[in-house]
């Protein structure tokens, strides 16, 4: 098989090294001339100035792992082509586009990913895994949270320059963190009304929130509350999920999960493998798209589901803006 990722920055070069062990040939465009250079000389692949010029190389696949802003644009010219893409998260910052990108995946019948790499780390993972067994029985609410301090996130780097800290490259919280708004119609299903609040309440030199809160109604009848930002001095990540029959909960640092079973009134704990790195949700993501490629079945977030979570995101914005609750709509 032959892989073309577009965008050389940090998930594109870990991209590109994770499937040396996936397909035979790798190839990379990236339009910074310099940074073109040096990736395809640290990982050994050939290079395009351009995505057209990579789609002429007839690739079995494409890899959209620019900035936000380009996503849904690059994307569409790979649907065009008739290829299977895998998009970085999130899928796009505007609504503009997306139903016409939906579409058009669904009518190639093309296997589309959506970068959602969180749902390969053995926490979240684990949670789900219990959620189905249906441990909680009926589930009521679920508290699901990351923050960390956004000028530490690239030491050396000046984070003003961040896509995080510029809202015409995506960056804010509720675009930037969507992993936790994922998880949460992961584990408790479709969204259908949602309130936020949001503001850059920091003295963070960016023009982009700061901190969020969002109050998520789903349609199967829990609540979830979603806590993200820029702002916290340690990294935090973690859900907790309560149902009439317990408690599971996850905790990023603790690396472990952990159940109360109030039918028992016992707690068991399940911790992480102490031999996972990081990197492994990343390499399991990509074989998950490539086998999805080769067995030509849907994978675990295709892009038009990958759009139903935009509109929450989107709906969030607006509810931020209005000041009050909205219905999860279509675009």
């Amino acid at each position: 098989m032959k892989a073309l990722v577009v965008g050389g920055g940090s998930i594109g070069s870990r991209h590109l090294r994770n499937l040396k062990q996936l397909v035979e040939h790798r190839a990379l465009v990236e339009t910074d001339a310099a940074r073109r250079e040096e990736v395809a000389q640290a990982v050994s692949v050939k290079s395009f100035a351009e995505l057209r010029h990579g789609l002429a190389w007839n690739p079995d696949f494409v890899v959209v792992a620019t900035p936000t802003h380009l996503h849904a644009e690059q994307a569409l010219q790979v649907v065009r082509a008739g290829l299977p893409v895998f998009v970085e998260k999130p899928l796009s910052h505007t609504p503009a586009g997306l139903a016409d990108l939906s579409d058009l995946v669904a009518a190639k019948k093309l296997v589309s990913l959506v970068g959602c790499n969180m749902r390969f780390h053995p926490g979240p993972a684990k949670v789900k895994e219990m959620l189905a067994e249906s441990r909680l029985g009926k589930i009521l609410f679920a508290r699901i949270h990351t923050g960390s301090y956004l000028p530490e996130w690239r030491p050396g780097a000046d984070y003003r320059q961040n896509y995080a800290a510029r809202a015409e490259s995506g960056g804010g919280c509720i675009l930037d963190c969507i992993h936790e708004i994922d998880l949460a119609r992961w584990y408790l299903g479709d969204v259908e009304s949602v309130f936020c609040c949001a503001g850059h309440l920091s003295s963070l030199e960016i023009e982009t929130e700061d901190v969020v809160i969002l109050v998520c109604r789903h349609t199967s009848g829990p609540i979830s509350e979603i806590h993200l930002d820029y702002v916290q001095r340690t990294y935090e990540r973690g859900c907790q999920i309560v149902g009439e029959l317990g408690s599971i909960f996850w905790d990023f640092n603790g690396k472990a999960v952990r159940w109360y079973d109030a039918t028992k009134k016992k707690w068991t704990n399940y911790p992480q493998p102490e031999e996972w790195q990081m990197n492994q949700m990343y390499m399991d993501e990509m074989a998950h798209f490539v086998d999805c490629i080769k067995q030509q079945r849907e994978t675990m977030l295709p892009i038009p589901d990958a759009a139903a979570l935009m509109r929450v995101v989107f709906t969030a914005k607006a509810s931020s803006a209005q000041g009050k609750m909205l219905a999860v709509e279509n675009f």
